[in-house]
């Protein structure tokens, strides 16, 4: 027996497609923002993790509420009952969503720690 949705979620993908697009460029927006601060400010003293408590607010958890309405929804519309599309979508989304977090960080740290030329693909 098949289980086809009579009204499948479509306004709830595109609003965690639109909610994860928007948040991503706050999150890149913030990101500039931090390394900018950073070559103005360039002193050892200053803590490291100031920049990643300032990414943490909105923009990151929009981008993995944005990420599971997109996964949950686009899983319904292919047939997943709701629950289980919720019990796909969200740890798998969580844990996307962290391990960026944690490399993320790790960048972060990096790069302040080395330069912003250790990035540099090219030499």
């Amino acid at each position: 027996m098949y289980y086809y949705p009579l009204q499948p979620p479509y306004f709830i993908l595109f609003v965690g497609l639109f909610m994860s697009v928007t948040s991503g460029v706050a999150l890149s927006g913030t990101l500039k923002l931090i390394v900018q601060e950073w070559k103005i400010n360039s002193t050892e003293n200053s803590p490291s993790n100031s920049g990643l408590k300032q990414l943490l607010s909105v923009p990151f958890f929009g981008i993995t509420v944005g990420v599971c309405l997109f996964l949950s929804s686009g899983l319904e519309i292919f047939g997943f009952p709701s629950l289980l599309a919720l019990g796909v979508g969200l740890p798998l989304s969580l844990l996307t969503c962290l391990l960026v977090w944690f490399q993320l960080g790790s960048m972060l740290v990096f790069a302040k720690q080395q330069g912003m030329q250790s990035f540099d693909l090219d030499s």
